[in-house]
């Protein structure tokens, strides 16, 4: 069985997943592309019931940009970790980049690329949506 881990810059969130990941999404809405300051949100969809904690809890921080979607880093680095939604309780989008290691990650596609940042080309031939994609 694979197992995954990951955490923040500052090593004081570790996490594990345990078992295969998705395709990483690329989002490019707005609040993807403000909340990790770059062209685009890598985020994977991970259930709830494969990601375990393992250190770090008191200093989980979390922000609600919109109603019933809470983003979740590290408090002391600032480190994006995940977000979640009450619409979908049994699921969180790990960010992708907070893995140790993503050896073996496929990309998936792009979202909301109606927003996207004017001086990110798309380059590669992933799926395209305008808007929230598939599923």
């Amino acid at each position: 069985m694979t197992v995954r881990t990951g955490g923040c810059l500052c090593g004081a969130v570790r996490y594990e997943v345990v078992g295969p990941l998705a395709p990483i999404q690329l989002c490019h809405c707005g609040q993807c592309r403000k909340a990790q300051g770059s062209a685009f949100g890598a985020n994977i969809p991970v259930s709830r019931a494969t990601f375990r904690l393992q250190q770090g809890e008191a200093e989980l921080q979390e922000y609600s940009a919109s109603p019933g979607k809470r983003r979740v880093f590290c408090g002391a680095c600032g480190s994006p970790l995940f977000s979640e939604r009450d619409a979908a309780p049994d699921v969180i989008r790990l960010r992708a980049g907070s893995l140790d290691d993503t050896d073996g990650l496929d990309l998936g596609f792009h979202i909301q690329t109606a927003s996207k940042a004017a001086w990110w080309p798309i380059a590669d031939d992933l799926p395209i949506y305008p808007g929230a994609g598939p599923g």
